[in-house]
């Protein structure tokens, strides 16, 4: 498979723009203080379904042409990117059959219900969801949509920073959230193109490090059975992220869940708004390396906001 060009990712938005929100980029100066530089925000959590994902689920269904698409389509998520091809498919008079895990957040599967998809759980595993999805394309005739592994999908995400160096083109370091590592891989591709001279910055939990591991040996290293809170980075990369990450991508930081919980709290009392533990973690890696940052213009995409308001992780003592 041949990875993205900056094309690619420039055809993607032009057919995705009037669909997607074009996200606001916010800034705070207490996080400028404590960063000891200038962030700008890429807040992916007021996008369309609450996350990034509504890009490149976007992209690929509206890329889709004949060979049975009538039918609908079809994936495996523990939540962001169901809920966003859902609501895609929804809009485009398509069915969405819809694999998530047992333990996926009640949130989540409740706005997968709420934009019509048809789910069918499957245990807790990437073997089940993989033996269930592949039962269910049988059963349906419907098209899989990879949640990252996907073409198309990969240039849908990498509209969002696409925007976020439109609106800020002296930006020096940019961190992006890998889980599959879509993202990361779609942001890449667009930083490098439109600011050469920019540092990528990939950032996942210490529980859930497979992309670090794989940066660094060279080679995949799959994520198995991972425990962290941010439940949206828990995915292992594929061929394709991981090729699109080795050539572009200057690094990848891991943070502590702790790490994670404080950020994500950082930005509920300082910014105000609403971000998942996923989205908080590129904001954790740069206050844990301030050697990355310190008295530069530094960009985040904060993935989501699909936070589980009933499970909350701060500390109320």
């Amino acid at each position: 498979m041949d990875i993205p060009t900056f094309d690619n990712i420039k055809s993607a938005y032009m057919l995705i723009h009037e669909h997607v929100h074009r996200t606001p980029v916010l800034t705070s100066s207490a996080l400028n203080e404590m960063a000891e530089c200038s962030l700008f925000f890429k807040c992916e959590n007021f996008q369309k379904t609450g996350s990034f994902k509504f890009r490149g689920a976007t992209n690929a269904v509206l890329s889709l042409s004949g060979s049975g698409s009538e039918k609908g389509v079809a994936t495996h998520s523990s939540g962001n990117h169901a809920a966003a091809l859902a609501l895609a498919a929804k809009k485009q008079g398509l069915r969405s059959f819809i694999v998530m895990p047992r333990s996926s957040p009640f949130n989540k599967v409740a706005a997968v219900r709420s934009y019509g998809g048809d789910i069918t759980f499957c245990d807790n595993n990437l073997v089940s969801r993989e033996e269930t999805l592949e039962r269910v394309i049988k059963e349906t005739g419907a098209t899989f949509v990879h949640p990252y592994d996907n073409f198309n999908v990969v240039c849908g995400q990498g509209t969002a920073a696409m925007e976020l160096l439109e609106d800020h083109p002296d930006m020096e370091a940019l961190f992006v959230p890998v889980g599959g590592g879509g993202v990361l891989s779609g942001s890449a591709v667009s930083a490098k193109a439109l600011t050469p001279g920019i540092k990528v910055y990939g950032c996942e939990p210490e529980n859930a490090d497979d992309a670090y591991r794989s940066f660094t040996q060279g080679d995949i290293v799959p994520s198995v059975n991972p425990s962290t809170i941010a439940d949206g980075l828990r995915t292992s990369l594929s061929q394709l992220t991981f090729r699109i990450i080795s050539k572009y991508a200057d690094d990848i930081f891991t943070v502590s869940e702790q790490e994670i919980i404080d950020a994500m709290r950082l930005i509920w009392e300082r910014m105000k708004v609403v971000t998942e533990p996923s989205s908080a973690v590129a904001l954790a890696a740069v206050l844990k390396h301030p050697e990355a940052v310190k008295g530069k213009t530094a960009g985040i995409i904060l993935t989501g906001g699909n936070a589980d308001l009933l499970n909350l992780p701060f500390d109320r003592g």
